[in-house]
Order: structure tokens, then sequence, then C-alpha cells
């Protein structure tokens, strides 16, 4: 797993207007190209009636499933500048979709790219662009006796916190980093003398400043 990369939050639409064409920009994070073939497919029942519905992906820890596709439009007016706002944004597993609904007026080769461009971007920044950075879940027990000096010492460290179960003794979800994890637990151990209870938890993806 990536420690770090940057996608979208969740999936946004937003439609522009062109020399009287409608160009909608949809965007969506996913896992999977399966995900990224679905998501296109239901954007094309969703807009049948649409002149194209031309769409391009990057997914995979290294973006090794990509593809871009015109649908009808001029070869490479389309599809690949979708592709190239995806990688010029560093955006990773994320399918990008910009439906047309042509209005009258031809815009040429040139005038496509750019209106796809300007839709994939719509699309992009209506679905909200976050980084996501890799967290390893270790859960840090310890007696009543500690729990003060623990909260202040997380707190000052500015450790996230995925909760905190106080039964006979307190349980602390801690969420550092998993690039920092092993240094977290071995301060974690010097800080409370190694009464502490440490279990290692598994990794999750977390926004970065939330």
């Amino acid at each position: 797993m990536l420690n770090r990369y940057r996608t979208v939050r969740a999936e946004g639409e937003q439609e522009i207007v062109i020399k009287r064409s409608r160009f909608i920009g949809y965007a969506k994070p996913v896992l999977t190209e399966e995900e990224a073939v679905a998501y296109i497919d239901e954007i094309k029942r969703l807009h049948r009636q649409a002149t194209h519905n031309c769409s391009a992906y990057v997914v995979g820890e290294r973006d090794q499933f990509q593809k871009a596709s015109d649908d009808g439009e001029p070869s490479g007016t389309a599809g690949k500048p979708i592709l190239e706002v995806i990688k010029n944004k560093r955006l990773k597993n994320v399918v990008v979709v910009v439906t047309r609904y042509f209005g009258g007026i031809m815009l040429g080769a040139g005038g496509l790219v750019r209106a796809y461009t300007d839709g994939a971007v719509a699309g992009i920044e209506a679905a909200d662009e976050i980084d996501l950075v890799l967290h390893r879940e270790v859960l840090v027990e310890v007696d009543y006796t500690w729990y003060g000096k623990l909260e202040n010492e997380l707190h000052g460290k500015g450790t996230r916190i995925g909760g905190t179960d106080f039964t006979d003794r307190v349980t602390v979800r801690c969420l550092p980093e998993t690039t920092e994890a092993d240094a977290f637990i071995v301060w974690m151990t010097d800080l409370t003398g190694g009464q502490a209870s440490i279990t290692v938890g598994e990794d999750s993806y977390f926004v970065d400043g939330e």
C-alpha cells in the first residue's frame, strides 16, 4: 500500500457551457478498474441522449490501469485530454467522465481538447481533491493513573486518535502514520516505562490534515 496518494473525496458533478454545447464533468474515487468501468457505464445510461460520454481513468498503486475513450469524438480530442488532466494533477484511483450535448457550433480539434480539458477539471473540482495518508492502528492500554499524562503527550504530539475505551483500564486507539508507527511504539513504551500494553492493528487511509 502507498504511504500517501492524491485522489478525490467523493463523486462530483459540474456543468460548463462552451459555444452552446453543454459539457458535464463527473469525477469519482474508485479502487478497481471494474469500479471505473461500471461508473462510466452508469453515466452513459444516465445520459443516453447525450452526443458523447467521453472518459478516462487511472487506477492502481503504480497507475497500472489507465484507459481513455473519445466515444465518437475525433481521435485524441476528448479521452486523452481527460486522462492528461488526471495525470497532471497526479491523481490516483480516479475515473472522470465528460458528457457532451452538442449545441450546434463546431469547436474544431483544438476547441474540443480545451473543452474536454475544462470539463474534466470542473468535475474533479466538484469532487474535491484530497491527499490520503496511510495510518497504522496502535492500541495503547494503560492503568488510569497513566491516562492524564498519556492524553497530554498525545495531544502535544498531534497524534490522530480514533477513540478511547474505558473499562478496568484505558485503551486509546492511536493512529500514527504508518511510516512513523515503529518509532511511535518505542516512544509509547518509554513514556509509560514499559507499563503499557501495546497491540498493533491494521493500516487504513485518512484524509491528510483532517
